[in-house]
């Protein structure tokens, strides 16, 4: 905007300065009188200017959270001080309402870490209309641990063991129980590195089993028949006991060999209990396309990983005992056993068993269909079959159909026209070394399972247990030990003994 020369400059012939417009204007507008337009104008501006502040400051009041209180994500209070199970609603009108400390009160850890307020509906002022509902907001239920049951004797079984256990928890979403039968040297080997672990993710129970070979001989010798020229001897046997050496409180578990580890969550395999069939105790994967008379065809399926819902068997009464028989309780296995192997020979043991507890497995599962079922062929990567379905690490952008019809040993089995995605890796029939990751075709370039596994070999072998610790303390830790355990038919034994002096 610009302005005449004349309302700038002062001119000589004037003793003042003409008035300046703006002021002239001014003083024009004040004596005025107020017209209703102006007036409203100014009750807007003013209820406008007022309402700002009025919501600024309630904004401010309620913008406080917990975390203004108990700083959780710093865990600068942590979870095991906090007093208050059901800690209260969050300021409200501007006034505080942090959780007192209440003498006597046990702390408690918070399973899932979210601080939830609780709402007693019986003190709650009815004639809010502001309300249109309230949530009563429960704990979350502690999520369901996933239970392994694992056999290791010697330092040997825990090398590879080890490794096993390490992928479960790098993967799980979920906590997890660790039952391992075991003796004294695989024992330390673990814990060893278990111990590495002080701030895990998520609960983590590891209990010892510790078993002598002679406790081990003698439940074999009170089933009185069963044998094995197997390399795992008598500790692979075991197998076939895990139900009566797990207390009853475990109703089911996961065995795994230990040349095998986990490449996804072992949650997903978990899941396959919740679609057992009524009378189904165990599923294992089932090759029908595999064939050898010498072994009664037990390599059919692999009990290198299994699903053992523990309480049906125990309720089956699976194995034999010389006191099932005394007290004429007939076990499931002799009929199946019989029926395949035929009776027992002169030594009072079956002939012609191979593959050790698998070839036990076989006359159960294959007799009794109605106690098993199929698990995929995704969780068990065999390398005795060496193609391993023909998959590998590689070519990350293939189909899945592309995938599946590169892939081999599906033809003629319940996998079928279903592409195998791995999720656990089992590496036996790998000669040449004691433990599979030492194995000499990994550095062979020619070798194709070399090719295609290696790298997740390394990795999960070479994986350092002190890295399995959370960046913040979310689970705990337990490890126990069972010095003396008592087999299922044992305790059998003992409640028959009590049961006729009480009645007498």
């Amino acid at each position: 905007m610009s302005f005449q020369r004349s309302y700038l400059d002062p001119s000589p012939d004037l003793s003042t300065p003409p008035p300046s417009p703006w002021r002239a204007r001014a003083e024009h507008i004040r004596r005025r009188p107020i017209r209703l337009r102006q007036a409203a104008f100014l009750l807007t501006a003013f209820t406008i200017l007022c309402t700002f502040v009025y919501l600024s400051r309630h904004r401010q009041s309620d913008s406080y959270t917990y975390d203004d209180w108990i700083d959780i994500a710093d865990r600068r209070v942590p979870l095991q001080s906090l007093q208050e199970p059901n800690l209260p609603l969050p300021p409200q009108n501007g006034h505080d309402h942090r959780p007192q400390h209440v003498p006597g009160r046990t702390p408690q850890l918070i399973e899932d870490h979210a601080i939830r307020p609780q709402v007693d509906v019986s003190k709650l002022d009815h004639s809010d209309t502001h309300a249109d509902a309230v949530a009563v907001a429960a704990p979350a239920p502690a999520p369901e641990p996933i239970v392994f049951s694992l056999i290791m004797f010697s330092e040997d079984s825990a090398n590879e063991g080890a490794i096993l256990m390490k992928s479960i928890l790098m993967y799980t979403s979920k906590p997890v129980e660790f039952h391992v039968i075991c003796d004294e040297g695989a024992q330390a080997y673990l814990e060893k590195r278990i111990r590495l672990i002080t701030r895990p993710t998520r609960n983590i129970l590891v209990r010892f089993y510790r078993l002598t070979f002679d406790d081990m001989k003698r439940r074999i010798e009170r089933e009185g028949a069963i044998v094995s020229d197997h390399s795992a001897g008598t500790p692979g046997l075991m197998k076939l006991f895990i139900h009566e050496i797990l207390p009853e409180s475990v109703s089911r578990a996961v065995f795994i060999d230990t040349d095998a580890f986990f490449i996804t969550d072992p949650a997903l395999l978990w899941d396959r209990f919740s679609s057992f069939k009524p009378d189904t105790a165990v599923s294992m994967p089932y090759h029908p396309d595999q064939s050898n008379e010498g072994w009664h065809h037990a390599n059919r399926i692999c009990s290198c990983i299994m699903l053992l819902d523990l309480a049906r068997l125990r309720k089956f009464r699976l194995m034999d005992s010389s006191a099932y028989r005394a007290a004429g309780a007939p076990a499931l296995a002799p009929a199946a056993f019989e029926a395949m192997f035929g009776a027992p020979g002169d030594d009072g043991k079956y002939e012609g068993v191979k593959l050790g507890d698998q070839g036990y497995w076989w006359a159960i599962t294959s007799q009794m269909p109605k106690v098993f079922e199929h698990l995929s062929y995704d969780w068990e990567m065999s390398s005795c079959l060496m193609d391993m379905y023909g998959t590998g690490l590689g070519d990350d952008a293939r189909g899945l159909e592309e995938e599946g019809r590169r892939q081999v040993h599906t033809l003629d089995t319940p996998q079928e026209g279903e592409t195998v995605l791995p999720k656990m890796l089992h590496f036996n029939c790998l000669d040449g070394a004691p433990n599979y990751y030492e194995w000499d075709g990994w550095s062979d370039p020619q070798n194709s399972l070399g090719q295609r596994w290696q790298h997740a070999v390394k990795y999960h072998a070479g994986f350092k247990w002190l890295w399995l610790n959370a960046h913040k303390p979310m689970g705990t830790l337990t490890i126990e030990t069972q010095e003396k355990v008592v087999f299922a038919d044992e305790l059998f034994a003992q409640r028959q003994a009590v049961g006729p002096r009480e009645s007498a």
